[in-house]
């Protein structure tokens, strides 16, 4: 099993504002996440009463494309904006199919890192790995993920409920020129998994919500069914192609989950030729 950040010093954990994966944590019912993520994850919630159906429903799409892919034969999963450990997490899914998977986790909340250990249980044949890293130092990253993963073999790259807190702009996060830049460093036959926020669905709560996240110092940037068709061009779509994320391939927990309403977030699954 690879190393993983967790042999660094630890770097210090803000409290003095919130972070997307703490809030995240609380819409979970997780415990990892200071006052000030409550605060905003209670905002949010009082203005957009999706969030705790979303944050389930992008829990279980995760689950459901890795096994997908999984069983289409990928052995190497690189999981960015990660978030904080919570069962079942992506390296358990992936190795209930295939005990020899090798995943790599990446976020930049040191909160994370210090779960990290939580994630480092794989299977004895596989490897399950961390990286304190930014999605937006693309180089780094990858450079640390390549200890663990062969990038010229298949790898399946999971960026769920991530790229609507990184903006458009070529001077800012430029999210569809990082996306290409991980693609691009994707072998053949690799996978893309994403999930996005949308105003499509629920464009009243959506932006209210986008204007309590920044507000609280975080950037969010919610996007169209065309801005999320973005991301995957050039790439294979899975069926059922781009649609909203609970209906990705349901299971009977998934189609109860679709009659407690909408949830504002698009999903989709696509493979590199």
């Amino acid at each position: 099993m690879a190393g993983s950040d967790t042999d660094a010093p630890p770097p210090r954990i803000d409290t003095s504002r919130p972070h997307p994966a703490r809030v995240y944590d609380w819409w979970l019912g997780g415990k990892d996440n200071y006052p000030v993520d409550e605060e905003l994850a209670r905002r949010i919630l009082a203005v957009d009463g999706s969030v705790l159906r979303g944050a389930r429903a992008n829990r279980r799409f995760m689950q459901r494309a890795v096994r997908t892919v999984a069983e289409a034969g990928i052995r190497q999963f690189l999981d960015i904006g990660t978030g904080i450990p919570t069962e079942p997490n992506l390296h358990q899914v992936a190795q209930q199919v295939a005990p020899e998977s090798r995943v790599v986790y990446a976020d930049n909340d040191p909160i994370v890192l210090r779960q990290a250990q939580a994630l480092l249980r794989g299977s004895a044949e596989g490897g399950t790995t961390y990286a304190h890293a930014d999605v937006r130092d693309v180089d780094t990253l990858l450079a640390r993920a390549a200890e663990s993963l062969d990038f010229t073999r298949p790898v399946a790259l999971s960026l769920v409920a991530l790229t609507h807190y990184l903006d458009d702009e070529p001077d800012g996060d430029d999210v569809y020129g990082l996306l290409k830049r991980y693609v691009d460093a994707l072998a053949p036959g690799s996978h893309l998994i994403l999930s996005q926020v949308t105003p499509d669905l629920n464009p009243e709560a959506v932006g209210k919500a986008a204007e309590h996240f920044r507000r609280g110092g975080t950037p969010f940037h919610p996007r169209s069914l065309a801005g999320f068709a973005r991301f995957f061009e050039g790439l294979e779509l899975l069926g059922p192609g781009l649609i909203p994320v609970s209906g990705w391939r349901p299971e009977p927990q998934d189609v109860a989950l679709q009659a407690e309403g909408i949830v504002p977030v698009y999903a989709g699954v696509a493979r590199k030729a």
